[in-house]
């Protein structure tokens, strides 16, 4: 029986009278010039027409692997003007069916068609097309890919620095990249020179075969106008005609890693992520830092010994090694509908809910036990909660949804809590018109904030105005919660909405009294006098207020 086999060691000299065909695979992994070059084969390579016409098919439909393929031809026909191997065609092109059927093994039936004819050995990176050749009787050597290894960074990676979270590439146009953290972003020009439709497309050609390559690395999508891939903690969009008016690269990457306890959470909030909230949205604009809130919140999860896991699209939360993620591009619903019912995890991390068949699987997920953190784009706290009416029932919004987080640049700046009544709604009077209403709470206050409910045929989402001072029911003196955060010239207080006016003590002792605008923070300068006090006060723990 034949057996596969491994190429040449140094210590054995080829046989300059060998024949070797090389099939597509081979070709597009760039390993055949790789052996001629080491002197691990000599004599006569042929490349089959169908290997050509299957690579300009795919370059046609601007897949990278076309390009790839091609680059090795040209690779192989220099070696062969250098008198290193002998190099030609064989074969004719095949018919537009076969090419079409490529994937279902037509044209690699060619290909071993012509190493029989030409008692030649078939070179591979297909393990099926290596073991129905040996099976034929053909002479084989199969060369994997090297399923993890360490590979030199991208090309791109000359245009981040360390505060850069995204580049843009396309053809024609000058690079320019996104820098800052979330609430102060810069796009800056990288280059007066703008790019060539060459440049690109070689920065395509280096990011997919060394995705290939590199450990912790996959290609999570790809058809003929788009590709995307996840190269260690880069993810990269490739984008190409017809599908885009020109070749663009957009390649992102988290610029900060953060754990709960840099977000300053109060001990309330803490233990009702922890304990109780199993039905989560983090919301936010984009770019606010919602994603790195959630991988944050992974790791809590983690310390407590849950089994948590991720669905994606793509795959690029930063998560521990515990966590398994999925993507939802490569599974269907269904799939991964199937495979969570079946091992039960205590949490799943929701990353970029998007459409219908999104917050339809959240749902379901949700109602079958499963604890869920969805991340979704919203410009406001109550957005996140609308995206879901007309997709579920209202009746269920409450049980799949219990705790809304509003991320802004980067803070954590409004929590939600969910409950359903039968009540009569704010500003009806009627008894008889009572009915099931969705209370939405401020965490912090337990200010009711919106009701949900349905108002003849309509579901209303109707936000509830205060009357008056809303701390009137409070006294003078009680302790005020708050939120601080520092940012590069500035610290922000953040305190309750019905907090009008609140008395500051350091240690005890009152230093100011300040006056609370409406959104509830209070911004002070760091290089003000009471910008120093506050700092310092934080840092040893002995900032308080009071309502006046």
């Amino acid at each position: 029986m034949n057996k596969t086999e491994e190429p040449e060691t140094e210590n054995q000299k080829p046989n300059t009278d060998n024949v070797y065909v090389a099939d597509t695979s081979i070709i597009i992994e760039k390993k055949v010039s790789e052996l001629i070059q080491k002197g691990e084969i000599a004599g006569r390579l042929v490349i089959p027409i169908a290997v050509i016409a299957e690579l300009e098919h795919q370059a046609n439909f601007n897949q990278a692997e076309g390009f790839l393929g091609l680059e090795e031809i040209k690779t192989l026909q220099s070696l062969a003007a250098e008198g290193k191997i002998k190099f030609e065609f064989h074969g004719a092109r095949p018919t537009v069916e076969r090419i079409k059927g490529a994937r279902v093994g037509e044209m690699d039936d060619l290909i071993r068609e012509t190493a029989v004819k030409l008692k030649a050995t078939l070179i591979t990176g297909d393990r099926v097309q290596a073991t129905v050749a040996e099976a034929l009787g053909v002479k084989t050597i199969l060369i994997l890919p090297v399923a993890a290894r360490e590979v030199g960074a991208l090309a791109i990676e000359k245009f981040f620095d360390a505060e850069t979270m995204s580049i843009h590439l396309k053809e024609d146009t000058a690079p320019t990249a996104k820098r800052g953290k979330p609430g102060s972003w810069q796009f800056v020009q990288l280059s007066e020179n703008p790019l060539t439709q060459h440049d690109v497309k070689t920065f395509a050609a280096d990011v997919t075969e060394k995705t290939k390559l590199a450990a912790g690395s996959f290609i999570e999508y790809t058809n003929p106008g788009m590709t995307i891939l996840q190269f260690k903690n880069f993810r990269v969009v490739i984008a190409r005609p017809p599908f885009s008016d020109g070749w663009e690269i957009t390649a992102v990457r988290p610029v900060a890693t953060l754990e709960i306890e840099d977000y300053k959470l109060n001990a309330k909030l803490l233990q009702r992520l922890k304990n109780s909230a199993t039905g989560i949205l983090i919301s936010g604009a984009p770019g606010s830092g919602k994603t790195t809130f959630a991988s944050a919140l992974a790791k809590v999860y983690v310390k407590l010994n849950k089994i948590v896991k991720t669905i994606e699209s793509p795959r690029d939360l930063q998560v521990p090694p515990e966590v398994v993620q999925y993507s939802k591009n490569l599974g269907n619903r269904d799939d991964i509908h199937n495979v969570m019912l079946l091992t039960r995890p205590d949490y799943t991390i929701f990353d970029e809910m998007r459409i219908t068949e999104d917050f339809r699987l959240y749902s379901d997920l949700r109602l079958a036990g499963i604890g869920l953190a969805g991340v979704i784009h919203a410009t406001n706290p109550i957005d996140s909660v609308q995206r879901f009416i007309g997709r579920v029932e209202l009746g269920m919004i409450p049980q799949i949804i219990d705790t809304v987080v509003f991320i802004r640049d980067g803070a954590v700046e409004k929590v939600f809590e969910m409950a359903m009544k039968v009540k009569v709604p704010t500003g009806m009077v009627e008894a008889d018109l009572s009915r099931p209403v969705v209370e939405v709470r401020d965490f912090e206050t337990q200010d009711l904030e919106y009701e949900i409910y349905t108002y003849g045929e309509q579901t209303v989402v109707v936000p509830i105005k205060k009357k008056g001072r809303s701390h009137e029911r409070t006294s003078a003196g009680e302790s005020v919660s708050y939120k601080f955060r520092e940012a590069s010239k500035f610290v922000s207080i953040y305190l309750p909405a019905s907090a009008r006016s609140v008395k500051m003590l350091i240690a005890g002792r009152e230093v100011a009294t300040l006056q609370v605008p409406r959104t509830g923070e209070l911004r002070i300068h760091k290089k003000s006098k009471l910008g120093k006090m506050i700092l310092g006060a934080a840092d040893g723990g002995e900032l308080s207020f009071i309502l006046e």
